[in-house]
């Protein structure tokens, strides 16, 4: 049958028309009725940088990180305003296509975009979340033809299958986070180099197809930092394997550099180093997984002090038990590596694999020194990109093996159960939490939405803190990027030590954009037990615990905060409690606020 009589099978049709009814409800259902806003730290973070760069004032923050402020102002050798903070710690491409989308929606404008009194979920929440998600369908699209032109449309379609029903593609496509930005360029670069190395063996110039690529791997590098090392693989392979040997990897490695040296220009000129306070992220990793402290407080400890190659050996280990959730749950992208051993007859899908495994290798390096967690949504989760291509390689080779199977040659209907097998097994964590997801969605409809309490709650911020900041009043908070985003207000993140909030405090004051108190949420009394809780906030760990003791001990409920004798000058400073979420999240004031909520 001819390719065009294909094209009208009415299989066919049917198959793509429910997969596309399917992804249009997915979409919708998971941008409207299950969403409850954004709930990372880092998506928050780029959102309101975003809008700052929307508004026309360039990479400003108004999340204070204590150690990136005490690294500009030392290179500066003198004080720096809080206002219009130079941010260097995020890569800039995903916040620069948020502002574009935002300028064109009016999301500049902060009272355009006020919540309303029964709204649970901030609205410029789903614009971000909008985007990211459309990246995530355009990958679907991009990963759909890379797989069709490496093997067939039956394996292609499985693995968009596979990623439709993914639910951690969903939980990134939802979170804000670049990683489906991300995904979206990873996906055209390898598209090239697929083109390249089929060039490369057919004897055809692979130069073209090759460069496209780098530029795409290019971008990527400016969407996450950590993408530079699945750069590196790249042009490590295209220096072997293209000819003339050298140029090519030259040529790309040139085009990475150039805009690189632009960013790092930027940062010297701020903060005195090219790399920022990016370089801290190697807390995360070497560092001992210790960034959130590190930044907290102005004066960084020793960097290796947890031992450098056991922490890299230890994060090697991580990622090799865990490579099934790194690879989006789908138990079949693994099988890519057992793939490696199978003698592929074309030489295109032969050599492009080893591609996919220096990339990945290298990457894996570059996340056992900077740091990767099991943890949900994390930041520095790299190796999702991975997840399609493999996916295609792990289904191909399944595909092989099955074929072989005497009861499969007898019976020639049991050729595609597989497929089935495994996209109910790898569907099966999203279909099971759908209906209960649902069923909060649709009773909470009519209330305005389900935020994502514990811990952000947009309401008491955006309705609560807004109105009892000015743009020129600074708070401390242990969750500064909620403050940014849905306050819009500039909010340093609480330091372990009073003498550290007391620096930080006198320098607001100099600068005419004093402190008016300090918020503490679920973000610091939620995240662990009493002794880790006070191991983290150390000085303020009385005032963290202090809506727990209260609650615990109501009525008449007791207050802690103000009988701590190491921070008793300070809570003489912020002695009125308002209460914005009950006894979960509170703001002590320098002032009183409204009667009805605030305790003295």
């Amino acid at each position: 049958m001819s390719n065009a009589q294909n094209q009208f099978d009415p299989g066919i049709l049917i198959r793509r028309s429910l997969f596309f009814l399917i992804l249009i409800i997915l979409t919708l259902g998971n941008l409207f009725t299950l969403f409850r806003g954004l709930n990372s730290p880092h998506a928050m973070d780029q959102a309101q940088i975003a809008r700052e760069v929307a508004r026309g004032n360039g990479f400003s923050t108004k999340v204070i990180r204590p150690l990136a402020y005490e690294q500009t102002k030392e290179h500066q050798q003198s004080a720096v305003s809080f206002i219009d903070f130079k941010d260097t710690y995020h890569s800039p491409l995903n916040p620069l296509l948020n502002a574009a989308v935002l300028k064109l929606v009016g999301g500049d404008n902060a009272e355009q975009w006020q919540m309303g009194e029964k709204e649970m979920v901030f609205p410029l929440d789903r614009v971000i979340a909008t985007v990211s998600t459309l990246c995530f369908l355009v990958s679907i699209g991009v990963s759909y033809l890379l797989v069709s032109r490496i093997f067939d449309e039956k394996i292609a379609g499985v693995t968009a299958i596979l990623m439709l029903f993914s639910q951690t593609f969903w939980d990134y496509s939802l979170s804000g986070l670049p990683q489906m930005l991300m995904l979206l360029l990873f996906s055209c670069a390898i598209y090239f180099t697929y083109r390249a190395v089929e060039d490369s063996t057919e004897g055809r110039p692979p130069f073209l197809p090759a460069i496209i690529a780098g530029v795409f791997f290019t971008l990527l590098s400016m969407t996450h930092f950590l993408a530079v090392w699945i750069a590196l693989g790249y042009i490590i392979f295209a220096a072997v394997a293209f000819r003339p040997r050298g140029i090519v990897g030259i040529s790309i490695l040139a085009i990475l550099i150039v805009p690189s040296i632009f960013v790092m220009m930027r940062n010297v000129g701020i903060s005195g180093t090219p790399f920022g306070a990016a370089f801290f992220n190697l807390y995360n990793g070497i560092g001992g997984g210790q960034e959130d402290m590190v930044m907290r407080s102005p004066t960084p400890p020793g960097l290796l002090n947890n031992g450098f190659f056991s922490t890299i050996l230890r994060t090697m280990l991580l990622q090799s038990s865990d490579i099934i959730p790194f690879l989006g749950g789908i138990f079949v992208a693994p099988l890519f590596f057992i793939s490696l051993l199978h003698p592929f007859k074309r030489p295109s899908i032969a050599n492009f694999r080893w591609a996919i495994l220096l990339m990945f290798s290298v990457s894996a390096l570059g996340l056992a020194i900077f740091g990767i967690s099991t943890e949900p949504l994390d930041p520095n989760q790299t190796h999702l990109l991975f997840a399609p291509v493999m996916t295609a390689y792990g289904l191909a080779f399944i595909s092989i093996l099955w074929s072989r199977l005497p009861l499969v040659s007898s019976a020639p209907m049991l050729r595609n159960v597989h497929h089935m097998i495994v996209i109910v097994l790898c569907a099966l964590p999203l279909l099971l939490s759908l209906p209960s997801r649902a069923r909060v969605g649709l009773d909470r409809k009519d209330s305005g939405g389900v935020p994502h309490w514990p811990p952000y709650y947009a309401p008491a911020l955006n309705l609560g803190l807004n109105k009892w900041l000015t743009e020129k009043q600074i708070c401390f908070s242990d969750q500064p990027w909620a403050v940014a985003w849905y306050a819009d207000r500039v909010s340093i993140w609480l330091p372990p030590s009073r003498t550290d909030f007391a620096a930080l405090e006198t320098e607001a004051q100099e600068l005419d954009t004093p402190v008016a108190g300090i918020l503490i949420s679920p973000s610091s009394h939620g995240a662990g037990n009493v002794s880790e809780v006070s191991s983290k906030y150390k000085d303020f760990a009385s005032l963290v615990l202090d809506g727990r003791v209260f609650l615990a001990t109501y009525p008449p409920g007791l207050s802690i905060y103000d009988k701590d004798q190491k921070i008793q000058e300070i809570t003489r400073r912020y002695p009125f409690r308002a209460t914005l979420v009950g006894m979960d999240m509170v703001y002590y004031s320098d002032r009183a606020l409204r009667a009805a909520d605030t305790e003295n």
